[in-house]
């Protein structure tokens, strides 16, 4: 499906014909229920779209209204009402939000969120390919409204650009929840007039193979390939055919984003070859998983860098060059102190004046665990050290018993700092680790997939050479053959002993003698 309820300015313009504007006698206007019809936007896969306006809110909605051809399928009205009420349900600030289902003089018709932006689609139409923050930005939040749709077992099946719609102040909004589902489960995604393979150039293999294949994997993979188009400006798999490009899905073999695109980083390259695995046991099982990967990588704008001069989104600031022609230093405002600094520079204050000792049970550089007498202001310094460890005890003084360092107001904004500091290492290991584990599937599936070329290339060699070899046996086991069938055959005839008449009467001396004796 398109972006039918999105217009843009060029768009609105194109749909009010000369006879409209020059119309000095204004039509009485449609109203389904609560809605006014207010003009057509656009075909869609269901029918007809219009902007109206709900009367009870007064606000513009875009307004689908089922075709009567669709209407006229068994069943298809009760899905396309029962999908738009579940639609409804999701309420995601990314995803476009379903208002009504309902029909009024006998027209169904489903009134849902009016985005005043166009398509993602249209974007690349005139971009070509999209900035790498640019495109995680907008997967990141397809991601999460995915995620939240799937926590209501809520399956897209039809994401793609088309489907990805983006207001004039920047906010990204997927459309058709549930919408999507009633079309995939009339097969029209892949034979619908004027779609042409626009679905299924995203679509998962196994929801081509039967639709009913189709899971959360599934929105991941469509994901993962529009996210290769942002990127790259190309698709990784293409044929000229339907059935050709579901057997290139297939095989699952495409060209890396990186080829077509160096400034895509690796990570993000391997993020996408794992979201378009064509097995969905090798992709993302959850969008949860996808949008951990894609945070960490640190990639995403704040705000859509092809989307500018409106309100909410940040443009980027440039310096003009000097006389020397170089760019001038910016000088940056003192960066404000943080609570936890304050705090830090209090107790620093209070620890200088502290004049009784501490006695601190701590562990050595030799393993040893030892009490050392030091004022205040050591421990601190120690702490930032990092030569004391988290679970070193004190006491103030020598009477009273020994607590845990961060139990002290003197040594508590140390002790939380040490903390947030080992956590976020601890992070930033497993964060290692997770990408040594990704580099190393990839390289895994390099691997295999080197292998299966392999052999399929020596295979079908060697399968080239038996069959040559087999029909070489067949004929000369059919020419040694030949004389001994001949012989069979004459026998069976009798053409043997004719033979061998013929044979006497040119040799005479080879008849055997007549026997003097008598006859018996």
């Amino acid at each position: 499906m398109s972006d039918e309820n999105s217009i843009d300015d060029e768009d609105m313009a194109a749909t009010m014909t000369d006879e409209d504007s020059k119309a000095s006698t204004p039509k009485k206007k449609l109203v389904l229920g609560d809605f006014e019809v207010e003009k057509k936007l656009g075909q869609g896969g269901m029918g007809e779209v219009f902007l109206a306006r709900q009367l009870s809110l007064d606000r513009p909605v875009a307004l689908k209204l089922l075709s009567k051809e669709m209407a006229k399928k068994k069943g298809f009205v009760e899905r396309f009402i029962r999908e738009a009420r579940s639609m409804a349900k999701l309420d995601h600030p990314n995803a476009v939000k379903a208002y009504a289902a309902d029909s009024a003089n006998g027209q169904h018709y489903v009134a849902i969120e009016f985005i005043d932006g166009p398509s993602m689609q249209k974007w690349m139409d005139k971009l070509g390919k999209l900035a790498i923050g640019d495109a995680v930005h907008i997967v990141l939040r397809c991601a999460d409204a995915l995620r939240a749709a799937h926590d209501l077992n809520m399956i897209h099946r039809d994401i793609k650009p088309d489907n990805i719609l983006v207001t004039k102040k920047g906010i990204v909004k997927v459309a058709d929840f549930g919408l999507a589902k009633v079309i995939d489960d009339e097969d029209m995604s892949m034979t619908q007039s004027g779609t042409g393979l626009g679905t299924p150039l995203y679509m998962a293999p196994e929801q081509a193979r039967d639709a009913k294949n189709a899971d959360r994997r599934t929105d991941v993979y469509a994901l993962g390939i529009t996210l290769y188009y942002f990127v790259t400006g190309k698709l990784p798999f293409g044929g000229d055919t339907v059935v050709k490009l579901i057997m290139a899905k297939e095989t699952g073999k495409y060209d890396n984003a990186r080829k077509h695109n160096r400034e895509v980083p690796e990570k993000l390259d391997l993020i996408i070859d794992k979201m378009i695995q064509k097995d969905k046991n090798h992709r993302y099982a959850t969008c949860e998983e996808l949008i951990k990967d894609l945070d960490n990588l640190g990639l995403e704008h704040q705000s859509l860098s092809f989307i500018t001069g409106t309100e909410g989104v940040t443009a980027k600031r440039t310096v003009a060059a000097g006389p020397d022609g170089k760019q001038p230093k910016v000088k940056l405002p003192p960066v404000a102190m943080t609570s936890a600094d304050i705090a830090m520079e209090a107790t620093e204050k209070l620890a200088a004046k502290d004049s009784v000792g501490w006695y601190v049970k701590h562990t050595n550089p030799k393993g040893q665990q030892v009490i050392t007498k030091m004022p205040a202001a050591q421990v601190q310094q120690m702490i930032k050290a990092e030569l004391l460890d988290l679970k070193a005890t004190a006491k103030r003084g020598e009477k009273g018993d020994f607590a845990p360092l961060g139990s002290y107001p003197e040594f508590e904004p140390y002790i939380k700092k040490r903390v947030t500091k080992e956590s976020a290492q601890k992070r930033a290991g497993n964060m290692k680790e997770m990408y040594a584990q990704i580099e190393k599937e990839q390289k895994k599936r390099k691997i295999f997939r080197w292998i299966r070329d392999k052999v399929e290339g020596a295979l079908g060699g060697v399968g080239f050479i038996v069959y040559i070899a087999v029909i070489c046996a067949a004929v000369y086991g059919t020419y040694l053959a030949f004389p001994f069938v001949m012989k069979f055959a004459a026998t069976q005839l009798g053409l043997d002993k004719v033979g061998e008449t013929s044979k006497a009467r040119e040799n005479p001396a080879a008849i055997p003698p007549k026997s003097d004796s008598p006859n018996p």
